[in-house]
């Protein structure tokens, strides 16, 4: 389940995390934390909690990671969206992108491979929360066929503001 394709003159390879990626998944996900643009979560997360993280990411919610010159510039995830039954079909994901990565199409492919991933594993639906004022990762899930839901209004709180939260959804199987 190698991807490989040329992307600005650089090789970028999607494969599945190892748990010995986790420092640069970790680097990468602090980078989304400062940046205010992809998370409610507010402190940075350390390696305990990103080996409590890895823990719950079996085979099924798979972790993927975007190479260049064998430095991890992006990761994605399936998490799990419910654990009710009726819901097993459906996984939520995340994706971040190093920051010097951002733009140059390492989200798509990143997102492409989590698709064909998760449909692999079974699921029929993908679904993802976002800020409303992301306005490129919008435009990301957009392009990816994702279709917008609607807003959970003031649905949590960052650096002491009420932050709204717009649902996508995907149907990635029939």
């Amino acid at each position: 389940m190698i991807r490989t394709i040329l992307e600005n003159h650089k090789e970028i390879g999607i494969r599945l995390a190892e748990e010995y990626d986790l420092p640069k998944i970790q680097r990468i996900y602090n980078q989304g934390i400062a940046d205010r643009i992809a998370t409610l979560d507010a402190e940075e997360k350390d390696e305990a909690m990103m080996r409590t993280w890895w823990a719950g990411h079996s085979t099924r919610y798979g972790v993927l990671v975007a190479e260049s010159d064998q430095d991890i510039v992006g990761w994605a995830s399936l998490n799990p969206y419910s654990s009710r039954k009726a819901y097993q079909g459906v996984a939520e994901l995340s994706i971040y992108i190093d920051r010097q990565w951002r733009g140059q199409g390492v989200g798509r492919k990143l997102l492409g491979a989590l698709e064909d991933y998760a449909r692999n594993q079974g699921f029929y639906k993908i679904v993802l929360f976002t800020f409303p004022h992301n306005v490129v990762g919008r435009r990301l899930y957009q392009r990816m066929g994702y279709r917008e839901v609607g807003t959970f209004y003031r649905q949590g709180v960052l650096d002491g503001q009420y932050v709204d939260i717009l649902a996508m959804e995907k149907f990635i199987a029939d």
